[in-house]
């Protein structure tokens, strides 16, 4: 009967172990657009390069309407959000105007808005933007489309709207999924 050195046995003693340990990590799944409505979905030709979740708040100001210098609205000023892993690890962060991506290797991009599509009763809309191009070398770079997608809270406030408190901001909280997308 041969024999293995002790230190080749240990060896692979190290490697199945942790062959046992990666077999039982999860996988990640992968992203699919196909429950969202189609007025949000990304064109084919396309690939998920990044998925984010913006965790911040979300400003609103309280002005006249435009046609109705009587009446008063809500109306959005920017966000002010973190960028961050789904393990919640900060890798950038999203503000405007205009709206802005930025990671943290220096890369940013900014985006037209395509289409919205609504996402129930408290939360901000479904959101389909194409990217223009970004600044900066790193992960923003190529970016062509930002899907905004399992939105929560981000709706203007409840509070009442009018002549007294004109001028007068509000900041909510909301959270968002950002996916990323570059051109196959």
């Amino acid at each position: 009967m041969k024999h293995l050195p002790t230190r080749s046995l240990a060896a692979l003693c190290v490697s199945a172990l942790g062959l046992t340990a990666c077999s039982s990590m999860s996988t990640h799944s992968t992203y699919s657009q196909a429950e969202l409505p189609a007025t949000v979905q990304v064109p084919a030709g396309h690939k998920v390069a990044m998925e984010t979740v913006g965790v911040g708040q979300i400003t609103y100001e309280c002005r006249a309407k435009k046609d109705k210098a009587t009446e008063h609205e809500w109306v959005f000023v920017g966000p002010d959000a973190r960028l961050q892993t789904r393990s919640g690890t900060v890798i950038g962060k999203y503000w405007g105007p205009p709206a802005t991506w930025e990671n943290h290797d220096g890369s940013k991009v900014t985006a037209t808005q395509v289409a919205v599509a609504p996402a129930g009763t408290g939360n901000i809309p479904l959101q389909l933007v194409k990217a223009n191009p970004a600044s900066g070398m790193g992960a923003m770079q190529g970016v062509t489309y930002i899907q905004r997608v399992a939105t929560k809270g981000g709706v203007a406030p409840s509070m009442a709207c009018e002549a007294s408190n004109l001028g007068s901001k509000q900041v909510v909280q909301y959270q968002a999924d950002y996916i990323f997308w570059k051109a196959v």
